[in-house]
């Protein structure tokens, strides 16, 4: 019996490790989606903070002119970062979707190429099948011929 041998086992191979790849590039967008999404959160607590300091120091008693305006520019700094951090989120999502698009593409040539082995091993199969029901008709016709001529 013949072994079955996938003529096109090398392609597959790389198109897994083709497939492999874009899970990574994709998990790594997810990890720069995160690092960004807890700098975002962290802008926001510090500048939460910031406002909170404000306002207690507008509160009764002396009011100090310098730190409010110390205070009030790096508010605006923060804002402007949190802005930024907001824009690279969109551009990432876009990326992320992108990167998402192309590991579904290498799924699908991958899952095209499984299938396509499974026909083949299992017509493979088949055939062999055929082959060892020939070979034992051709047994039994042998066995039966020299009884049949006395």
């Amino acid at each position: 019996m013949a072994k079955f041998k996938f003529r096109l086992a090398t392609l597959l191979r790389l198109r897994n490790a083709a497939r492999d790849e874009r899970r990574g590039q994709l998990a790594e967008a997810y990890r720069a989606d995160e690092i960004i999404h807890q700098k975002h959160r962290q802008l926001a607590e510090e500048l939460a903070a910031i406002q909170k300091q404000q306002r207690e120091a507008c509160g009764p008693g002396p009011v100090n002119v310098d730190r409010l305006l110390s205070d009030q520019r790096y508010a605006f700094l923060l804002a402007a970062q949190q802005g930024h951090t907001e824009r690279q989120r969109l551009l990432l999502a876009a990326e992320i979707e992108r990167r998402r698009q192309l590991l579904m593409e290498a799924n699908r040539e991958v899952r095209v190429l499984e299938k396509l082995e499974q026909r083949q091993r299992e017509r493979h199969q088949e055939e062999e099948n055929r082959l060892d029901i020939r070979e034992l008709d051709e047994i039994a016709h042998r066995r039966a011929a020299p009884q049949e001529a006395p």
